[in-house]
């Protein structure tokens, strides 16, 4: 797997370092406590802030003694931490402004060659005010004023990491063979009982059979088998097709069927990058079948839909318009899903739909660079500027992408949280247009920087 950024958080003891740990990673994985000391060994976890993922790194306090005792050991492993990582976040408590252990390890980050954030935590209200002004004596400039128990200025603290997690993204080696274009496309099929799923996929595979080997680290209801696809050009695609078992008639019970059915493409969806929903022609769109197309967009998977039977549907015209009406008004999330038509028992239509499933996929992993991006940004404000509700203007600063599989972005700006859900759906559907993200799900956060000053009479 690739390595992903690092972030160390560092810090003279009981400063806040493992509650803002904590609020990254979503858990509480971090003891903390108002006794000094608390964290001994360095903890690690996977943080997510507003679409930005980097490992996080909870450090011991560091404290000024001999490396033979124990508060020695502990600060040996927050230096090890610090050297290992992308950008070392260095904190300190506003209220009790900048005392002389914040000033000796200010020192040793200059000596370092990792970047350092400077944020002052315990910023709320009036209080951290003198102590936020003290901090610029250490010479890593303005810091980002937040707290981490409330949760506030978590946008500051994400624009200041964005440049420094980026800058690490592109030093970082393709080596996760799921990020490389000729990496096997991971497509699962799920759909009801009598979609014929098994039928497709034995007619994919060329042979009469279910799949029945199970592999390693798949839920034991999931079946994978790996499967070479030859492209219109001949070239061959490797593809690891995803079945879901359990999904064959077992109960008379209708709402037994569904809840076993559901469940278990979700399993599927879990382990796929596209996934193709299964419909059987002879009996069009059911409810079920929405329900599982949008817990498929609300996971962030690319979604395929594809009609079977299509050899033997009757009214094929009026039926493919109306699964594409349904599909758009039971779709709120995404318009526009691909909608194909196949036949099992033929084959028929089986290129088109696999050729499909690698043109999601490739759209589901697209990355705009920041120029393209933000161009397109001012052509769809200038085109359709953002309302002034109560008569005061929104403005849009910037929009950046944070990542992708599934395409996530964040946009800056003064008032958006008064942006109407309809601005923001034209933003995603121009982006998707004049993008090239066509029908995959894309994230879109509105981001209002907070003034410190704010409300302060």
């Amino acid at each position: 797997m690739s390595r992903i950024p690092t972030v160390a958080i560092v810090g003279r003891p009981n400063v806040g370092k493992s509650t803002l740990f904590n609020r990254l990673v979503g858990k509480k994985l971090a003891l903390v406590d108002d006794r000094p000391g608390v964290t001994r060994d360095r903890r690690e976890g996977d943080a997510h802030l507003i679409g930005l993922d980097f490992r996080v790194i909870d450090t011991a306090g560091y404290e000024d003694h001999d490396a033979q005792t124990l508060p020695g050991r502990m600060r040996i492993q927050t230096e090890a931490a610090i050297g290992q990582a992308d950008v070392a976040l260095f904190l300190f408590d506003a209220r009790a402004g900048i005392v002389p252990l914040d000033e000796e390890i200010g020192r040793w980050l200059r000596s370092s060659t990792t970047p350092v954030i400077l944020a002052a935590n315990k910023a709320e209200g009036r209080a951290g005010e003198q102590g936020i002004l003290e901090s610029l004596s250490l010479g890593f400039g303005d810091p980002v004023q937040l707290s981490a128990e409330h949760g506030e200025g978590m946008g500051d603290l994400f624009e200041a990491l964005l440049p420094h997690i980026e800058k690490a993204l592109a030093a970082i080696p393709e080596e996760d063979e799921d990020d490389r274009p000729d990496a096997p496309l991971k497509l699962a099929i799920v759909g009801r009982p009598n979609a014929g799923k098994s039928t497709l996929i034995n007619r994919m595979l060329g042979e009469d059979r279910m799949i029945t080997g199970p592999e390693a680290g798949i839920t034991r209801d999931s079946i994978a088998v790996d499967w070479l696809w030859h492209d219109p050009k001949g070239e061959p695609r490797p593809v690891r097709l995803i079945d879901t078992a359990g999904m064959r008639k077992r109960a008379k019970v209708q709402d037994k069927l569904e809840k076993m059915s559901v469940a278990d493409a979700l399993h599927a969806v879990d382990f796929a990058e596209v996934v193709v929903l299964l419909l059987d022609a002879t009996l069009g769109l059911e409810a079920q079948d929405l329900r599982i197309a949008d817990k498929v967009l609300e996971e962030g998977r690319a979604l395929v839909i594809a009609l079977n039977k299509w050899d033997v549907a009757e009214n094929a015209s009026s039926l493919f318009n109306g699964v594409k009406r349904a599909l758009e008004d039971g779709l709120s999330q995404v318009k526009g899903v691909t909608v194909m038509t196949v036949s099992a028992a033929t084959g028929k239509g089986i290129d088109q739909l696999i050729q499909a499933a690698f043109d999601t996929r490739e759209a589901w992993s697209k990355r705009v660079g920041t120029g393209e991006m933000n161009r397109w940004f001012e052509r769809a404000i200038e085109a359709n500027p953002p309302p002034a509700p109560g008569g005061k203007r929104i403005k849009m600063r910037y929009v950046t992408q944070v990542k992708t599989r599934p395409p996530s972005f964040v946009v800056f700006g003064t008032r958006v949280d008064q942006l109407p859900a309809s601005y923001e759906r034209y933003l995603v559907n121009s982006m998707r247009k004049e993008l090239g993200f066509g029908a995959v799900p894309v994230r879109m956060t509105f981001r209002a920087p907070k003034n410190p000053f704010d409300n302060k009479e």
